[in-house]
């Protein structure tokens, strides 16, 4: 298990928010990560603005420069009641997660924590636009908060398909099951028409992860399940358990590209769990 996982230390948490009802578990998740490690707290938003409009248009701007300083002192105050501080960040353009990945990098940030769909987001889709983004390009690993997520207090749930993409999500449940003092189960999912060898493969990685853990003192059940997709079997089980973080790859066996694409494993898992999830970014 890495002892160098950043995210686990959440020692600079970046929060980008819209001020939107989509931000409110993020928000909360992220005070509460603060106050529970110590961390620096860099609070991010947008005002929505390009050079055209900022020329023709500035009452348009001034308008959402006054609304970036009310999002900014609501959280400011719910931080504050929590004996957190917050670096303001407001930045102009028209691509939040372009900012939103600019600012994780200049900040160093070990973690982003953001909501799982914004204002822009499209209403037909359950993760927006910018966090699919954001969780393809981000320099670190990115938790996706529901409207009503928690930061877990009950049982993480690791999810793996055995790739050498699944080592730092391993890792990084390691220490957030120290962290948090909880316990793991690590599952694997398999599909009907999978090979007898894929499903023995699937079931060492699980036995693995779980022995890793088990000998870092950290309580860990390992398991496999039959789904007809890796998702449905991952919430499933996430579910079934009482898991309140579910941790994955940002990539899997077959690869993603760049920007996470629709219809993706960890992508179907951000938009369907109830529960904050944890996509891993690895080296």
């Amino acid at each position: 298990m890495s002892e160098t996982t950043s995210a686990a230390r959440m020692q600079r948490i970046l929060l980008p928010t819209d001020g939107s009802e989509h931000s409110e578990g993020a928000v909360r998740v992220a005070i509460e990560a603060a106050a529970k490690c110590s961390s620096q707290l860099f609070a991010l938003t947008m005002v929505i603005s390009n050079p055209e409009v900022e020329a023709l248009a500035p009452e348009i701007v001034a308008k959402g420069e006054r609304r970036a300083r009310e999002i900014l002192d609501g959280v400011e105050a719910k931080a504050k009641a929590r004996g957190v501080t917050v670096e303001r960040l407001v930045r102009h353009g028209q691509d939040p997660a372009h900012q939103i990945v600019g600012q994780a990098e200049k900040r160093n940030a070990d973690i982003i924590i953001m909501g799982r769909r914004g204002v822009r987001g499209l209403a037909r889709m359950m993760v927006g636009e910018a966090t699919v983004r954001v969780c393809g390009r981000a320099p670190c690993s990115v938790m996706v908060v529901p409207r009503d997520g928690q930061l877990p207090k009950s049982r993480i749930l690791l999810a793996t398909d055995g790739s050498s993409h699944s080592e730092a999500a391993s890792a990084l449940a390691g220490r957030l099951a120290v962290l948090c003092g909880l316990p793991v189960t690590i599952v694997s999912v398999i599909l009907p028409n999978q090979s007898d060898a894929r499903r023995a493969e699937a079931t060492a990685a699980v036995e693995r992860i779980r022995s890793s853990l088990s000998n870092h003192g950290i309580t860990a059940e390992a398991t496999t399940v039959e789904a007809v997709r890796p998702e449905t079997g991952i919430i499933t089980t996430a579910a079934a358990k009482g898991a309140d973080l579910i941790i994955v790859g940002s990539h899997g066996r077959s690869g993603l590209l760049e920007k996470v694409l629709i219809g993706s494993v960890s992508e179907r898992v951000l938009g369907d769990a109830s529960c904050p999830v944890l996509v891993v970014r690895s080296a």
